[in-house]
């Protein structure tokens, strides 16, 4: 029987081999200073398995900003808070055509966030984290994070200074178009925490225990919440790209800036300790902003092991 307790090792590091030469084909985000400086061949891959067993090969100490890696964490931390009633009156879950930081579509969609993984969804729900200040917020939801994964997780002062430094005018843009249609509370608590939320970094281990909370049932999160962010991850987490990669790949994934990607592997009916999740980093991006080489293994892993949930 095939699925995530077949991988060895050994298939493993030449799955990764071969994935780290479509590196070759994608390139560092630039407009981010901190992050155009990066070594666009790093690669690194976890593997953390309900069963306890982890998998893990390359580039493993790297620390790198989640940026848009963390929506779905987000997501379901409001979904715990707030309940699912509240939080998709803020924002929908339908996939978008558009780019991720795309003003013209929110216009189209008359304020209204299509879904919590592209931009404008995500200031909105960085408007809405329990907290009397951006610096709480932000530290609320990083605490809550590292207490039920047990990850390390922190705010890099470092990569959020150069965010700031290069603040994006297309961000601003959203946040006011935002708060016209109603959508906004408060344009620069919500750029704050968003900010700040983007730059909450690990290594590739945290990532994967991050992915866990979504791959595994628990007494902690609430099912019905896991499955709302998995199936937004599936149809949304790639951007433009979703559909294409739900054929693909077929598990909800979510890709950032920084070079993060996470799928999961939920519980699935007959094999329900086979749930998994997979992280990896390889910051050379496609022209859609996916982490090239990291689709690439993904892709491997899921044909070879056949991980897909529509198998």
């Amino acid at each position: 029987m095939l699925g995530i307790k077949s991988i060895n090792i050994h298939n493993l590091s030449i799955w990764v081999e071969q994935a780290k030469t479509q590196a070759a084909e994608g390139k560092v985000i630039e407009r981010i200073p901190k992050l155009a400086t990066v070594n666009p061949n790093s690669f690194a891959v976890y593997i953390s398995c309900e069963s306890g067993e982890n998998y893990s090969l390359g580039d493993t100490d790297c620390v790198f900003p989640f940026m848009s890696v963390i929506k779905p964490f987000s997501l379901l931390y409001l979904l715990e808070y707030y309940g699912e009633k509240r939080v998709l009156q803020w924002v929908g879950v339908k996939p978008s055509d558009a780019p991720f930081n795309s003003l013209l579509q929110l216009k189209e969609d008359y304020g209204y966030p299509r879904n919590p993984m592209i931009n404008s969804g995500a200031i909105t729900l960085a408007d809405k984290l329990p907290g009397k200040n951006g610096n709480e917020c932000t530290q609320l939801f990083c605490n809550w994070l590292n207490k039920l994964a047990g990850t390390q997780i922190y705010i890099d002062t470092d990569i959020l200074a150069s965010v700031r430094a290069s603040h994006s005018q297309i961000n601003i843009d959203i946040a006011n178009y935002l708060y016209e249609s109603g959508n906004l509370n408060n344009i620069e608590l919500s750029l704050d925490v968003y900010e700040q939320i983007c730059c909450i970094s690990g290594r590739v281990e945290d990532l994967a225990k991050l992915g866990r909370m979504l791959a595994c049932k628990s007494e902690i999160i609430n099912n019905k919440h896991r499955q709302i962010v998995n199936t937004v991850m599936l149809n949304c987490g790639l951007y433009e790209a979703s559909a294409e990669y739900a054929v693909k790949i077929g598990l909800p994934i979510k890709s950032g800036i920084g070079g993060g990607l996470v799928a999961i592997i939920p519980n699935q009916g007959a094999m329900p300790s086979a749930s998994a999740a997979i992280a990896s980093y390889s910051p050379a991006l496609d022209i859609v902003g996916n982490p090239i080489a990291g689709l690439a293994l993904m892709e491997t892993l899921s044909q070879n092991l056949q991980l897909s949930i529509f198998c």
